[in-house]
């Protein structure tokens, strides 16, 4: 993530209206945005992982959804893993495409990291150009789900196949402007991946084992993010 702003992986649609994420292709079978169908599928997918979880989960109950067979759902991804893998690499992306709006044009790397740090941290709300996308949904999807993407065996062949890019691109672009700030700060990546599974983890927290955190409901998404600021700015001495 450069001074003053980044490029980041996504295009605008033809009109302007909606952006289009770069995602890599070895996470379907079938690019899910080329038919209604594929993105009925992801559509649906969102709304019902958040329903009912990712362990309840399963393409029958999909299909039914969306009134289509289990087999259709599998020529689109091979597996619900898989699906969940490319939620969450969707939600990476379009985070880094926020965070280089929210920069873009700041001079100051520490007006720009405290910007960053918000978007990190803050809840997503439904975004008109992604008409598609219950990103409401899909936030609370990643904060319950995401690290099921990567606490399973198969995680090191995963990330040979670079199925975790877009998360690794995330944190090392947010990495950058914490080594403009203090070149000497030894770690930086560690740092930001560290703010973004706290932001999960003490909302969560505070919705369900509120004695594992000072984070409360009434003020839950702006003292998480006041958290986890001054934790950042602390640690690398600003």
């Amino acid at each position: 993530m450069s001074q003053g702003g980044a490029a980041v992986p996504a295009s605008i649609a033809p009109g302007g209206a909606h952006i289009e994420l770069q995602l890599d292709d070895k996470l379907f079978v079938k690019d899910p945005r080329s038919s209604r169908l594929g993105r009925d599928i992801v559509d649906h997918g969102i709304r019902l992982l958040d329903e009912m979880g990712y362990e309840e989960f399963t393409f029958r109950k999909l299909a039914d959804r969306i009134g289509t067979t289990e087999a259709s759902v599998y020529r689109y991804f091979r597996s619900k893993h898989l699906l969940l893998l490319y939620l969450t690499s969707y939600y990476w992306s379009w985070l880094e495409y926020r965070i280089g709006l929210a920069t873009r044009n700041i001079a100051s790397a520490e007006d720009r990291l405290r910007l960053a740090l918000q978007e990190l941290t803050q809840p997503i709300t439904n975004d008109d150009s992604t008409p598609r996308i219950d990103e409401a949904a899909l936030y609370r999807v990643v904060m319950t789900e995401s690290s099921k993407t990567y606490l399973q065996r198969e995680v090191d062949a995963e990330n040979r196949e670079g199925f975790f890019r877009s998360y690794k691109r995330l944190c090392r672009g947010v990495a950058d402007i914490i080594v403009e700030i203090n070149p000497a700060y030894p770690y930086p990546v560690a740092l930001v991946s560290t703010v973004v599974e706290s932001s999960h983890r003490q909302k969560y927290f505070a919705e369900h084992l509120p004695s594992l955190t000072e984070v409360q409901l009434p003020s839950l998404d702006r003292s998480t993010t006041a958290f986890l600021t001054e934790l950042v700015f602390q640690a690398i001495g600003r």
